[in-house]
């Protein structure tokens, strides 16, 4: 799975990354090195130019690259209340064109989510009082220093206690896919994001495309050396600590330093360590 990342690109470096038609961010986000569910995001998606909130799927030929702030976690347009988002912040590849949640996005609303990496949990011989193993934090990121361009899909839900005219009354949410995990982060945890090439941004977006197997084929793992992981420190357990430190490398598993165990808030949301 996929259930914290690292995101500190400024909107302009990811436009001119992702070859953006327009920026929608009206407030830039603030660099952010411990993403958890339910945090605005940047997403890059293909809308037409002057497309209304809800609209149908545009024809081909009749949008744009946009870049856009989304909060993590799906609502589905039928959903009643944002809470579900809490639950739907992955998507399994080998099912989501099937989910009620998920196929309507995959058919006609798949975007990009930039990302300098992401975090998994492995279990250490150490023990909670519980008797339970305890988990050290991996980052796991391009071994060039690139940007990740996590496979996703976006829903756009509409908040039944707005007004009509209130601009706020449009919800734009997000799932990152997961697939099997490769070797050389399996140990770490067996699933992953999906990545997209760059050769493959236009056909990924291009709301049009529909077909499951040519969707499919878009869709990679990272390619055998691409990624590197090290460990960090536990600090990133916890979804109130953030800053560039949570991505230093600690110099030795041999003698970890004590666990940060999340707190009981963070664990009712879904966003302590990954099991």
């Amino acid at each position: 799975m996929c259930g914290r990342y690292a995101s500190s690109r400024r909107p302009e470096d990811l436009v001119e990354e992702f070859e953006i038609d327009r920026s929608q961010v009206a407030e830039p986000l603030a660099a952010d090195y411990n993403v958890a569910p339910t945090k605005p995001v940047y997403a890059v998606v293909e809308r037409p130019p002057r497309d209304s909130e809800a609209g149908d799927p545009p024809q081909a030929g009749a949008v744009q690259r946009q870049l856009r702030t989304v909060r993590w976690g799906l609502v589905p347009f039928w959903a009643k209340d944002l809470s579900i988002g809490n639950r739907l912040v992955n998507a399994r590849v080998e099912t989501v064109h099937e989910k009620p949640a998920f196929r309507r996005a995959f058919a006609s609303r798949r975007c990009l989510l930039p990302a300098d990496g992401y975090y998994e949990w492995y279990p250490t011989e150490q023990r909670t009082s519980a008797g339970k193993p305890l988990k050290q934090p991996f980052f796991i990121r391009p071994a060039d220093g690139g940007v990740l361009a996590m496979a996703g899909l976006y829903e756009i839900w509409r908040d039944p206690a707005k007004d009509e005219d209130d601009p706020d009354r449009f919800v734009w949410t997000c799932t990152v896919l997961t697939t099997s995990a490769e070797d050389a982060v399996g140990h770490l945890h067996d699933r992953m994001p999906l990545l997209v090439e760059p050769d493959r941004y236009a056909a990924w977006l291009d709301p049009t495309g529909s077909a499951v197997d040519d969707l499919r084929q878009l869709l990679v793992p990272a390619a055998p050396g691409r990624l590197e992981a090290y460990p960090v420190s536990t600090r990133v357990n916890n979804v109130r600590n953030n800053g560039p430190e949570l991505l230093e490398p600690l110099q030795a598993l041999e003698t970890p330093e004590p666990l940060e165990t999340p707190g009981p808030a963070v664990e009712r949301a879904g966003q302590g360590s990954p099991s």
